[in-house]
Formats: C-alpha cells, sequence, structure tokens
C-alpha cells in the first residue's frame, strides 16, 4: 500500500506537519487548503519542503459547493478552479479534489453535474491535472458513495475519478457491494477514517470523532480489502477531523498513523494473502501475537509507601513468597496472582516511583513467543526496554507502554519453570504460605487511566500488537463528570484491559492521572471462585464501604431474595446480573490512587459498569474526608 497523511491530521504549521508525516515514513502528503492558506511561504516553497523530505505532494483538497450552482455563479466556479491549477503547478501536484456540494443554493440536477464536470475535466487535461470526487455524508444532494459514482461513470473521462472516503461510507451505513463494480483506474484516491459508533449527525461526528484506522470500530479491514482486490495501486491517505489530534504533538500522532496503516497492511494481507505480495506489504509480516495472560504486575515502591501497599497486599491474602536472587525486589503471591515490589536503588522503577509515588510500574504478559513478541512491538514502532539482568538470570523482552511505563514478555521455560523458579529465591515458612481457602485466584482485568491521546493510541496498541478485541466506547456516570471506558480483551478472554478517559478534570480517572503525576494502571481485579468465602478472610478495614441506598435499589431492580441482599450488606460487595450470568464484587480503598477489586464471575462477560458510579462516589467521599481531616 502506498502510504499517505493528509495535513489536517496533524498539529502545527504546515512545516511541522510536513516533518512529522516524514519521520513517522509517509512518502505522500495531502495538503488542506487551509493549512496552505496559513503559511507564510509559497506553494512553490512548500513543493521544496516536501521534496527535500522524500514525500510527493499527493493532492491538494478540498474545493467545495462546486457543481450545481446559481447560474450567476458558474463562470465564477472555473474562475476558482484555474487558479486553484496554478497553485497546483506550484506546489509540484497533479491531482485536485471535490466533494459534494453543501450549499443551499445548490440545485439536484445530475445532468447539469454532469457537464459541469466533463468541461472542468477538459480544462484539467489541457494541464495535465486529475481531479478527484468524493460525496460527504452531509452532502445537499450527493452524499453516498455510489451516488458519487454514478456521476464519475457519467462524467468518463480519464482525469475525473471517485475518491473513496471510509468515514463517510460507514457514518452512512453503507454496504460495500459496489466497491467490486468500479474500476481500479477510475478512483483518484482512498481517504482513510475510523471512528467510534455514535449517535450522531455526520457533520458533527466527522468533525470532531475521526480516529486511525485500528483505533475506532468501522471495518475498515473491508474497505482496503475491496479495494485492493479491485487492482487499485494508488495511495491510500489517512484524512483524520479530531479534536485530540490537533492538540498533540504533530511526531506521535503521524506515528500513530503508520502505525494504523502498518496494522491495515497485516490484516489485509492475513484475509487476501494472493494480493499480499507487491501491492500490500513492503516488507514481511510481524510474527503473530502470541500472548495468553498476564504474567506479573510489578510496582515501584519503597519507605512508607511500600509498607501501605504491602499491608493492603496481606489483608487481600497475599503473601512474600519469594526474594529476588540480586535485586532488593519480592514477590507476592495469591494463589496464581503475582505481584512484584521493586525497590532496588538506581533502577528504573525507583526513577518511576520518584515521579508517580507507589505505581505500577509494569506488566509482564506470558507469551508462547516472547522474542516474537518484541519483534512484533519493534515492527510497529514501539521502543525495545532494556533490562539490567545479572548473569544467569532471566533476560526479558520489553518494550516501552504509551505512559512510559514497561510491558514485559515472559516465555516459560520448556522445563516449565515460571520467572519466579528462574530469578528468586522461594522463601519458607509460615509467612509464605499463601491462603487457599477459596481455590483458584487469577488476573481478571487490569484498568488503566489515560489522558486522550493516550486513549486513542492505547486502543491502536492493544488491537495491533496484542490482536485484541476492542468493545465500543462506554460511558461511566461520575459524580463529578464523564469517564469514558473501553475494553480489550483477549480471545481466550485470559486478558482483559479496560482503559478510561475524561474530560473533566473532577472525575475519578484524571483525579488518580493527578495524583499519579500522569497515566498509568489505576486498578487490578481479581477473579475468585467463591468470593463469599473468600471476604470473611480479608481485613473489612480496607474495603471500600456501600451506602445502604444501593442495596434497597438492588434488591427491587433484580428482585433479590432477602437474605442473599444481607450478606452483600454485611461485606460490602456488589452484584450485577447479564443475559448470560451474574457478578459480585468489592474494591479495596486506594493508596495513592491506586486500589484492588475482586470479582467472581459467574458466566458473566462485563464489568459492572453500572456499580462503577457507586464506587466513584464512594472514593469521593474518602477523598473529600481524607483532605478535611
Amino acid at each position: 500500500m502506498k502510504r499517505s497523511i493528509a495535513s489536517v491530521c496533524i498539529s502545527g504549521d504546515l512545516r511541522q506537519k510536513i516533518d512529522a508525516a516524514a519521520y513517522a515514513g509517509f512518502t505522500g502528503i495531502e495538503i488542506l487548503e487551509n493549512d496552505l492558506m496559513m503559511f507564510d511561504e509559497s506553494p512553490a516553497v512548500v513543493r521544496r519542503i516536501v521534496e527535500d523530505a522524500g514525500m510527493e505532494v499527493v493532492a491538494l483538497q478540498p474545493f467545495r459547493d462546486f457543481e450545481c450552482m446559481p447560474v450567476e455563479k458558474v463562470q465564477r466556479n472555473f474562475d476558482r478552479v484555474e487558479q486553484k491549477f496554478d497553485v497546483m503547478e506550484e506546489l509540484g501536484t497533479r491531482s485536485l479534489l471535490f466533494c459534494s456540494n453543501v450549499s443551499p443554493a445548490s440545485v439536484n440536477n445530475l445532468n447539469r453535474a454532469v457537464d459541469e464536470y466533463s468541461e472542468l475535466s477538459e480544462r484539467a487535461k489541457c494541464r495535465g491535472f486529475k481531479l478527484g470526487y468524493e460525496a460527504l455524508s452531509w452532502g445537499r444532494y450527493i452524499r453516498d458513495y455510489r451516488d458519487a459514482w454514478e456521476l464519475v461513470r457519467q462524467v468518463d473521462r480519464e482525469n475525473f475519478g471517485i475518491v473513496l472516503d471510509s468515514f463517510h461510507i460507514f457514518a452512512l451505513g453503507c454496504d460495500l457491494q459496489v466497491l467490486a463494480d468500479i474500476p481500479a483506474n477510475r478512483i483518484a484516491l482512498v481517504q482513510l477514517a475510523d471512528a467510534p459508533y455514535l449517535d450522531m449527525d455526520p457533520l458533527n461526528w466527522s468533525r470532531h470523532f475521526r480516529c486511525f484506522p485500528g483505533q475506532g470500530n468501522f471495518p475498515v479491514v473491508d474497505f482496503c480489502e475491496k479495494i485492493i482486490k479491485s487492482g487499485y495501486a494508488g495511495y491510500f491517505s489517512h484524512e483524520i477531523f479530531n479534536d485530540h489530534f490537533r492538540s498533540a504533538y504533530s511526531r506521535p500522532a503521524a506515528v500513530d498513523g503508520m502505525r494504523s496503516m502498518l496494522w491495515l497492511e497485516e490484516q489485509v494481507a492475513i484475509r487476501a494473502p494472493e494480493i499480499s505480495s507487491g501491492r500490500v506489504l513492503e516488507k514481511p509480516l510481524p510474527p503473530k501475537s502470541s500472548v495468553q495472560k498476564v504474567e506479573f504486575i510489578e510496582f515501584a515502591a519503597e519507605g512508607e509507601a511500600k509498607d501501605s501497599l504491602v499491608s493492603l497486599l496481606k489483608s487481600l491474602g497475599f503473601a512474600n513468597t519469594h526474594k529476588h536472587k540480586s535485586k532488593d525486589v519480592n514477590l507476592y503471591k495469591l494463589d496464581d496472582v503475582c505481584v512484584v515490589v521493586n525497590e532496588e536503588p538506581d533502577s528504573f522503577a525507583q526513577n518511576y516511583f520518584f515521579v508517580h509515588g507507589a505505581s505500577v510500574c509494569a506488566l509482564a504478559f506470558l507469551a508462547d513467543d516472547a522474542e516474537g513478541m518484541l519483534e512484533r512491538c519493534e515492527y510497529y514502532g514501539y521502543k525495545r526496554f532494556e533490562s539490567n539482568a545479572d548473569s544467569g538470570e532471566m533476560e526479558l523482552s520489553a518494550v516501552q507502554g504509551i505512559g512510559g511505563d514497561v510491558l514485559y514478555f515472559v516465555q516459560k521455560a520448556a522445563s516449565g519453570a515460571r520467572f519466579y523458579d528462574v530469578d528468586f529465591v522461594a522463601f519458607t515458612g509460615t509467612d509464605a504460605e499463601v491462603n487457599d481457602a477459596c481455590g483458584t485466584m487469577t488476573i481478571d482485568h487490569v484498568a488503566s487511566s489515560l489522558s486522550d491521546s493516550e486513549f486513542l493510541s492505547t486502543s491502536l496498541l492493544l488491537r495491533a500488537v496484542f490482536d485484541l478485541a476492542i468493545d465500543k466506547p462506554l460511558d461511566l456516570i461520575d459524580p463529578y463528570g464523564i469517564v469514558v471506558s473501553r475494553s480489550a480483551v483477549s480471545s481466550n478472554k485470559n486478558i482483559r484491559l479496560p482503559f478510561n478517559t475524561s474530560n473533566s478534570g473532577r472525575a475519578s480517572s484524571e483525579v488518580f492521572r493527578e495524583i499519579q503525576k500522569g497515566s498509568g494502571v489505576q486498578h487490578i481485579a481479581i477473579s475468585c471462585a467463591d468470593i463469599f468465602e473468600y471476604v470473611k478472610h480479608v481485613d473489612q478495614s480496607a474495603i471500600v464501604s456501600i451506602p445502604d441506598n444501593y442495596y434497597v435499589d438492588i434488591s427491587s431492580k433484580f428482585d433479590l431474595d432477602g437474605a442473599f441482599v444481607e450478606r452483600l450488606r454485611k461485606y460490602n460487595l456488589l452484584f450485577d446480573k447479564s443475559d448470560t450470568g451474574d457478578f459480585v464484587h468489592f474494591y479495596t480503598k486506594s493508596i495513592n490512587g491506586f486500589f484492588f477489586e475482586v470479582v467472581q464471575r459467574n458466566s458473566y462477560a462485563n464489568y459492572g459498569e453500572m456499580n462503577a458510579q457507586v464506587r466513584m462516589a464512594a472514593q469521593a467521599r474518602l477523598r473529600a474526608k481524607s483532605m478535611a481531616e
């Protein structure tokens, strides 16, 4: 796939946008008319900047409201296009893109539109230019790509083609069947955009919520596959309007755009290997994702902060079972749940602690092919993290995460030995006995709170590198704002990674980010086979207290037995029910904004989302009380 990006996707002035696109590895850039208008250098200088960066100007866009205007404006429109042709000569591009008319002054007359674009195509041909026509999903008369294709078909000029934009097609719910009927040589350009599914008008949806493919919910892979199968070999170009992208740093945003391109190429090549050679892939595919579960979670902590964390762990039944052979690192276990507490001086963990306080500094994933996962991360442009393993210790494959934390990939030894069998020494005695009264306990999910830009980047990371399915965004009601949540889930359901963001500075996710001075893991949920038995062994003072009003509400909502509700109330347990099963859980109090959750799933796939608002309100009360004391 030939890779391009529109200047509108990136923040900054036009020079910064071009620099970012080249830095990310794009070979083409669409120049938005507004970006050129605001730039303080001539189109000829822009051309030199683009060429010096090793790219080409794919197109100048957009020319608006051309066809079917009142008679007195027709000649003026042709004159305007001729002026743009002069700009294109300076800019060094051969393509000008038009979008369907949105003016209320336009008329619905396909024959007239055909005549006007036919004449315009002849004028463009004399200067060696090509024209592309795009159906805006809010166009006055032409908003469906199938209607745009009918116009292009009737104009029937080699230099007049259709621009296929994935956003406009999916925003209207159009099927892709007609794509197979469009000859490759009649496609002027393919523009790519993803988005979350939202119930809103296409204009505002488009202007504020587009994102790179892999960050939203549109079936953009289907779209690309059908176009490539048509024989199209031109540019695929990101065109993203997004409030967060407009404020994000330009280079990281462009790099995410390239990662999105790589992900699309990989998905198309996997689905249609017969067309992958030459036309889709520039280099071999990376190793497949092989992560199986979260192997351990590493905390950075020391001093009193470490003591508070260890106290919370012990209140939940964790025991200090192992100590690292050469470093000040201890392992705490609760059946199969492994938490590492790192106090090693002059280490990444200590530096992380100095910035964020007691916090999760690393997640480790069990992988069938740890080195292959590292290769996969590097293929997508994620930087390798060099660990400081001593001789004879396990060399962990690792990369830097989105928020500055570390992602490890751990592989079982051929003997079946796990990471702690290699690098740690086991303790003996009472303190090392893990509470096993409640059966198997595992990590159920790990939830993070992120900034707006990290929210989208994380969607792409988890989908592209980890091959996780990403749920649609969900609004959680916080007492002080809305928290937007998504969840990434592996096919075996052993990895669940919810991630949250909010535009409200007082909402719980943003309060956490303020406390921790950055993004990161906000809570870890532990799965329990019998939560009613397990909670009896937990220090009750560590559990968040739930209001009586909650139990009155769920009693009637779910028609629960009174004795069952009283059992919930006694231990501050929460309850939810779905069509498939039910869910019982509780939350611990926070340390430096972080907390644990313990859950019991009974054929239940969600996260007790409706109970999150109760938890957030309870935590807000605890914060207020703490500040008052």
